[in-house]
């Protein structure tokens, strides 16, 4: 009786990883991404005979591209009337409790990519994905959003030439990044504006997500000019006990700012041509919410 739930469990630990990046791209959420891993298994251990499913891995990404499909379709009008820019939820080393979400962060993407993938349709940013990150052949994507074959080409075309601009992929020089994110930060905390207007490029965009919930630009601000003259007014705000951590944020260099020990605000970076492009700065609280359990998680594992 108790073998079944073995297997089970054998599948959750191989597929965990895998299902959770995929819906984590198509949903730009860590905790709805946790869900729609867990309602994926659920799924598939209620199937009357889950042993006649000749391809399980690619039954499951089905189960969880579908559900992610059905979820983006019924939170489409939350987005509509989100208020402010809305930014996926960061991924950040260290700050993750879960393995399979550390496993993540190995394959993790940037902020700037899961920003473009929202100029996606629901099928068509399935499509994308399968086809482009997770590399399944048409045959196996048709089956999985039930269109043809043919069709799911089509798609995943369209869907390619709509994405006219990808970032650098910076992660490969990732030590030269992070190093250059140090020297930004180091340059506001000591209000050499000059140098921080060196290191942006001139067109650059600062792009903040407070939901509603927290005071954040509701609109992008554009221009290097503009973006440092909104840091220094942050920066002279910020209580004394904030404190500025270097981490891997989105498989890129970040910056998570922590103010009596919680996590307020959460900045990626887009880079072009070895200076900084976008600047990425979530601030929602329900966005953060994740961070600090697991933050919190981690200290008293360390503590034991």
């Amino acid at each position: 009786m108790k073998q079944p739930n073995v297997e089970m469990e054998q599948l959750y630990q191989s597929y965990k990883p895998l299902l959770f990046s995929l819906a984590y791209r198509m949903l730009g959420s860590v905790m709805d991404a946790e869900d729609i891993v867990q309602e994926t298994f659920v799924t598939f251990e209620k199937l009357e005979n889950p042993q006649s499913i000749t391809n399980v891995k690619s039954y499951l990404c089905k189960i969880t591209t579908n559900c992610c499909i059905d979820q983006l379709r019924s939170a489409s009008h939350k987005r509509e009337t989100y208020v402010g820019t809305w930014l996926p939820e960061p991924v950040v080393e260290d700050y993750l409790a879960d393995p399979a979400s550390s496993y993540f962060m190995k394959e993790s993407v940037s902020t700037a990519y899961l920003m473009l993938l929202q100029q996606l349709s629901e099928v068509e940013r399935a499509v994308f994905l399968l086809r482009e990150v997770f590399q399944y052949d048409y045959d196996e994507i048709a089956s999985m959003v039930d269109k043809s074959s043919t069709n799911c080409r089509q798609i995943f075309h369209r869907a390619k030439k709509s994405l006219v601009h990808e970032p650098d992929s910076y992660p490969q020089n990732y030590k030269q990044m992070s190093v250059y994110v140090e020297k930004f930060m180091a340059a506001l905390q000591n209000g050499e504006i000059s140098e921080m207007l060196q290191m942006l490029k001139k067109d650059a965009i600062f792009f903040a997500d407070g939901g509603g919930k927290v005071k954040a630009a509701i609109k992008p601000i554009y221009t290097a000019d503009r973006i440092t003259q909104l840091f220094k007014g942050v920066i002279n705000k910020l209580p004394e006990n904030a404190a500025f951590n270097f981490k891997r944020v989105n498989g890129g260099p970040g910056i998570v700012v922590t103010i009596d020990g919680d996590v307020a605000y959460v900045v990626s970076f887009e880079f072009k041509d070895r200076k900084i492009k976008s600047v990425y700065m979530v601030a929602n609280p329900d966005k953060l919410s994740r961070l600090n359990e697991d933050r919190s998680k981690g200290m008293k594992q360390g503590n034991n």
